[in-house]
């Protein structure tokens, strides 16, 4: 079994059409073609959005009883369906069965004029699956006789590059053994792994990846002796396990940024102080400490190099999924330096505030 790299992410919306709206008006995807009841997706309305090497397909069920449907009454709308590419899907089917995981949806055969895909599905975490995808011939036919392929709708401006990693949150007590779940079902390795303590709130992390390098999943549970913080938020807003962040990686961060904030995303703030003490922290950055200012970029540092990151405001309307915009600079890690960073840079802001509302009075 090889698992290659995310063949693509599939999101259940209440709207697929409003959705892929967003995703092309102001984050720059383009839809590349759609499916539904006349191309034989019985029940479900379907849209390929694509943006450099990333594929996104967005469904909406089209009746009550749809997975779609229900995925969206119980979450909201959120990553249902995490792809692999696979240089076998039926055997990789069967072992990955073979050595525990649940089996949804056996090998099933898509073929067209100058395409063969071969797909299969698979449990993952909480109500997310793994559809397992091979690849023949064309490898722009992205499901024959399924999804109807578009010319382009849209310009594909080559502000994001690829899928940099997924940030799942998992209830209290299940890291340990989703951990061990995918070392022991998928073959993916520990590579990080860090216990985070701020302001009260705490969070265990380990982040697990595929052999290829190519598949990377960042596994956050909440530390309940601690107050509740975001990870809390988040597994009570999607009801149980779910990915709560999509890191998207981008060669170009700063022009990203603008460009999205000037389509409409909202990004997180970040405290002016954060930038007083940000090359004592990290060292000198190879940006302009005023655009970053400007922008709200965060930036850390491991023993790879730097890394340039920054996180949009949830569209959704339960606060949950919401995207990661990253750039690496050497850099393996994900930033965590930057939670204790936001957090000290908060509370100097608001002891100068109350410092000069003391001196106003």
């Amino acid at each position: 079994m090889d698992i290659r790299s995310i063949d693509h992410i599939e999101l259940y919306v209440g709207d697929a059409r409003q959705a892929a709206f967003y995703f092309g008006t102001a984050v720059g995807f383009r839809l590349c073609g759609q499916g539904g009841p006349e191309t034989g997706l019985a029940g479900q309305r379907s849209l390929l959005l694509g943006q450099a090497d990333i594929r996104m397909v967005l469904t909406s069920g089209l009746t009550a009883q749809h997975p779609a449907s229900t995925y969206v009454q119980r979450h909201g709308d959120g990553i249902a369906v995490v792809a692999l590419e696979v240089d076998d899907a039926a055997g990789a089917y069967a072992e990955l069965v073979a050595r525990g995981a649940t089996p949804v949806t056996p090998p099933t055969t898509f073929t067209g004029v100058d395409a063969e895909v071969v797909t299969a599905e698979v449990g993952g975490f909480g109500d997310v699956l793994h559809r397992l995808v091979q690849r023949r011939g064309d490898r722009h036919e992205f499901l024959p006789g399924a999804i109807e392929m578009d010319p382009p709708v849209g310009g594909d401006d080559g502000l994001l590059a690829e899928i940099d990693h997924l940030a799942i949150c998992v209830p209290p007590g299940q890291l340990e053994d989703t951990v061990a779940h995918y070392e022991r079902v998928f073959g993916f390795a520990q590579i990080f792994t860090e216990h985070v303590e701020v302001a009260g709130q705490a969070m265990n992390s380990t982040v697990v990846q595929s052999p290829s390098g190519r598949v990377t999943l960042v596994l956050l549970e909440p530390d309940r002796s601690h107050r509740s913080g975001q990870i809390d938020a988040f597994l009570a807003g999607h009801a149980g396990a779910g990915v709560q962040h999509l890191g998207l990686r981008t060669d170009d961060i700063v022009s990203a940024v603008g460009a999205l904030r000037g389509r409409g995303v909202r990004f997180a703030g970040t405290p002016g102080a954060y930038y007083d003490d940000l090359e004592r922290r990290v060292g000198p950055v190879d940006a302009p400490l005023d655009q970053l200012r400007e922008l709200s970029i965060l930036v850390d540092r491991d023993h790879g190099g730097q890394l340039l990151q920054i996180f949009t405001e949830s569209v959704h309307v339960r606060r949950t999924l919401f995207l990661e915009l990253i750039e690496r600079r050497g850099a393996l890690t994900f930033g965590s330096g930057n939670i204790k960073a936001l957090y000290e840079a908060k509370e100097r802001e608001l002891a100068a505030t109350a410092t000069a509302q003391g001196v106003g009075a």
